[in-house]
């Protein structure tokens, strides 16, 4: 399967939002906004909403993907994602992803 890393590591080729985006498919936007609701406790996320290009890819973002502060940093370093930083064992920040999806940190160290 494709992937495509975002900044931080994560895997935006299986994200919900990107393949209901780039399928158009309403039903998919549905479900996981429904789905969504419940995960991160967010009674605001709305069909609507569920639209995302990818971190890394031009157009749409998701809000949180849009106001991201570690996609915010990689740009403000000028690099493409935090498996080029120098502080990514010591990162406080995208350490908390790490933290709960390992393999994000695996698809950076495997990057390069």
């Amino acid at each position: 399967m494709e992937k495509i890393i975002a900044c931080c590591g994560l895997d935006c080729a299986g994200c919900e939002a990107r393949i209901a985006f780039i399928t158009n498919d309403n039903e998919l936007r549905i479900k996981t906004a429904e789905k969504w609701r419940t995960e991160y406790k967010s009674a605001n996320i709305t069909a609507e909403m569920i639209n995302c290009s990818g971190c890394r890819e031009t157009g749409v973002k998701l809000s949180h993907c849009y106001e991201c502060k570690i996609r915010e940093c990689v740009a403000a370093k000028n690099i493409s994602t935090c498996g080029e930083c120098d502080t990514l064992a010591s990162c406080e920040m995208v350490g908390k992803i790490h933290q709960f999806v390992p393999q994000a940190l695996a698809n950076l160290l495997n990057l390069n």
